[in-house]
């Protein structure tokens, strides 16, 4: 198969782009690499199409590779034929390949296999010509054989009714035809079990939906419910139709002949086919529902890894509890911590001022201001406390609520017990929580992805593919930050492009004993060879030295730089000191084309270049928006019909987003409330992060059920959302968009339930 021929239709690539990337892949290349230092060669493009190219590239050639094992396993039985050899090239999946190769596939005993070695086949390739005016009975006869266990002439026609039932369950296109015809018409239905879990699943009591028209969230919901025995799940269709379909590919005319194959293929359907065919009809459902909700899990997960810093703050981290007391840690604005302690003021104990005096005194001692607080148990006591010190003390201090999804995990990991030998895990999530706002990249990349608590059904997801796809949404986080090389953790290093956790712990060995000066240095440590350096070095920063070595301005590009400062009349030492504030302009009068001429590289990397020697050392995080911070805090009770809020989106589900608006209980914009106009999925206009002004609709508060809209006939000012997706995220998402459905209804209260279940198991 030509590869870059067929990925560059599929993507839209010119066909030398596309051979361009597989070559790459190929070579062993990263993708954050390939994205940002290969531009030339792959027509742009960006990381996230890179890995859907590397993941088609993967899934052909294990295609290519299971055809040749069938190929060889056919030809082996000396049977292969030139139109099985042309199927098999035609054949586009793996389904289709092995629709295939079931005829000629070794299987257990079988009824038409028992019918075989009786020697019943030429009785039921003779049924299967229906010739016209036969003698069936005077054939069948020939065919009697005691000693083989055929008695009779209605003995001998039941087994190659059998034969030729399995014939036709066999038969790759009809197979083909009847899977579609299952896509097109078929749906699925559940029926609720006497079981005392059953009531999480009431909403499918007597359900029954299209399979065309199922969302992916209500498969996987389906799924877990028949998995813990709730459920009876089945793919129901008319029947009729299917073994007319048989009928006509089969049957040739209405004689006896004719009646016993209609009747063998209504048998194939019953028996063989149609069970077949519902496997796999549930397991396509759930390989594309596991796809969708791993695709929401790192829709959700980039932004949230991505969420602005909070730069030169001290901050006091506040990790809630009732019984043991709320733990208690202050870092520096390095991460450094600097005091812990333990507070009491929650229920049982209740000792509020006490608690007040003890955090006080750590936020004047070491100029606390901002308190990160974790949103586990006793997160809504914790923060009504630390609301009303603020207010009581009249200190200019601010808290925000942290997700801390993942921070018991990380404490009593290894790694924790490594950073933080002397700690006790409760300590160490505190630590963790302060951290998660000061630097949440940084901080979040330390726990298993799977426990950051942003996805939807992930613990049923298969493990090793969300594992791929998530650890490839970190790799690509942390390459578009930058790293800074001299103090970095392991765990951070360890997803630079090019590196591992072998290779980071030699490269913080190597700077304890003298801190990096150049990036070549990387050359002297050790297990870091020409290629690990080639990949991983313009996403490493030194500060202090070679202004070049603070951007992302590849080494393979310095000559070139040079160049261009030469060309356009500057120095290294204006860079640094951002004096080169118009040399836009310089380049556009001498032409771009020219200039990427004169310094021997392509427009991409010239611009590249250009935006990085503009901003040494940037950080792509400064620009977006800064999370909320409060120092008050609404009661759900303050909320009435019409208010207009200032919110933080903090989940994008397929029927909506979950808003923050600083209640403790994210509320609700439907799809429908999103936008004026038609959208097709919420992730399209809105991600993790943004900032968005929302108005209450209802607030029940009985069931804690926030109903928000952002339409602008609500919002008389326009909606305020500061989105920061790029235009290539925008454009990716316009190709993701067609692969997903829109929920047209307004979320009742089983859309509600369904969500929990997702989010929480019950």
């Amino acid at each position: 198969m030509d590869y870059s021929l067929k990925l560059s239709k599929e993507f839209n690539l010119k066909v030398e782009h596309s051979a361009n990337i597989i070559r790459l892949i190929e070579e062993g290349n990263t993708i954050p690499f390939i994205a940002r230092y290969r531009k030339e060669q792959t027509g742009s493009c960006d990381d996230q199409v890179l890995r859907e190219f590397a993941d088609r590239l993967k899934y052909l050639g294990n295609l290519d590779k299971r055809k040749q094992e069938i190929a060889d396993s056919i030809t082996e039985q000396g049977k292969m034929t030139d139109e099985i050899m042309i199927a098999l090239g035609s054949a586009e999946t793996l389904t289709e390949a092995e629709d295939i190769y079931r005829p000629y596939k070794q299987k257990r005993k079988t009824r038409a296999s028992v019918a075989i070695e009786k020697g019943l086949m030429p009785l039921a390739e003779f049924i299967l010509e229906q010739n016209i005016g036969v003698d069936l009975d005077k054939k069948a006869s020939e065919f009697i054989n005691e000693e083989k266990g055929v008695d009779s002439i209605d003995s001998a026609i039941a087994g190659a009714s059998d034969i030729i039932a399995e014939k036709i369950s066999d038969d790759a296109e009809l197979r083909k035809v009847l899977r579609k015809k299952v896509f097109d018409l078929g749906a699925i239905a559940c029926k609720l079990l006497e079981n005392e879990n059953a009531k999480t699943y009431d909403m499918y009591t007597e359900y029954n939906e299209k399979i065309q028209k199922i969302p992916s969230h209500r498969i996987l919901a389906i799924n877990r419910g028949e998995k813990e025995e709730c459920l009876k799940v089945n793919v129901v269709v008319e029947t009729q139709d299917f073994i007319d379909e048989i009928t006509k590919a089969y049957v040739k005319n209405e004689d006896r002949c004719g009646q016993i194959v209609k009747e063998a293929g209504a048998d194939a359907y019953s028996r063989l086919i149609f069970p077949s065919i519902e496997r796999e009809v549930r397991s396509e459902l759930t390989e594309k529902a596991s796809e969708q909700a791993i695709k929401m899990f790192e829709v959700n997960l980039r932004p949230l890894l991505l969420q602005p810093p909070l730069k030169g703050k001290t901050i006091l981290g506040l990790d809630p509890a009732y019984r043991t007391g709320c733990k208690i840690a202050v870092i520096d604005s390095e991460g450094n911590v600097l005091d812990t302690a333990v507070v009491f003021p929650t229920p049982p104990q209740n000792k509020i001022e006490e608690a007040s005096a003890t955090l006080l005194k750590l936020i004047k001692k070491h100029n606390v201001s901002i308190i990160s607080i974790g949103n586990g148990t006793a997160s809504k006591e914790s923060e009504i406390f630390v609301a009303n010190l603020i207010k009581d003390s009249g200190l200019a201090l601010s808290y925000a609520v942290v997700n801390e999804a993942g921070a018991s995990v990380y404490s009593a990991s290894k790694l924790g017990a490594e950073e933080f030998p002397d700690f006790e895990p409760a300590q160490r999530s505190a630590v963790s929580i302060a951290r998660r706002l000061q630097d949440p990249l940084a901080e979040l990349i330390k726990i298993d992805v799977k426990s950051i608590g942003v996805g939807q059904y992930q613990h049923d997801m298969p493990e090793a593919r969300l594992t791929e796809v998530l650890g490839g949404v970190v790799e690509d986080c942390v390459n578009s930050v930058g790293v800074d090389l001299n103090t970095a953790s392991p765990s951070l290093l360890s997803y630079v492009a090019g590196l591992n956790k072998g290779i980071a712990k030699e490269i913080v060995k190597y700077r304890a004993e003298k801190p990096f000066s150049k990036r070549e240095d990387l050359l002297k440590v050790k297990k870091l060879g020409a290629k690990a350096f080639e990949q991983c070095a313009g996403f490493l920063r030194i500060v202090g030295g070679n202004v070049l070595d603070n951007t992302g301005v590849h080494p393979e590009s310095y000559k070139a730089t040079q160049k261009l400062l030469d060309f356009t009349g500057y120095t290294l030492e204006d860079v640094a000191n951002g004096k080169i504030g118009d040399i836009k302009e310089r380049i556009a009068k001498m032409s771009v084309e020219k200039t990427a001429e004169f310094c021997e590289i392509g427009i991409p990397t010239l611009n590249d270049i250009v935006n990085e020697l503009l901003k040494p050392g940037r950080d792509i995080r400064d620009s977006l928006p800064k999370p909320i911070l409060r120092s008050d805090l609404m009661d759900l009770a303050d909320l009435k019909e019409g208010m207009e809020i200032n919110g933080t989106v903090r989940n994008v589900i397929d029927f909506g987003v979950f808003v923050d608006i600083g209640v403790h209980q994210d509320g609700l914009v439907h799809i429908s409330q999103i936008s004026d106009g038609y959208i097709k999925h919420p992730s399209d206009v809105l991600k993790v992060g943004d900032l968005v002004k929302v108005k209450v609709l209802g607030v029940d508060t009985v069931k804690k059920k926030i109903s928000l809209t952002m339409k602008t006939a609500d919002l008389p000012n326009g909606i305020a959302v500061s989105s920061n997706k790029t235009d290539k995220e925008r454009k990716q998402g316009r190709i993701d968009a067609n692969k997903k459905k829109q929920q047209k209804n307004q979320m009742s209260d089983n859309d509600l339930k369904e969500y929990l279940l997702r989010k929480f198991g019950r």
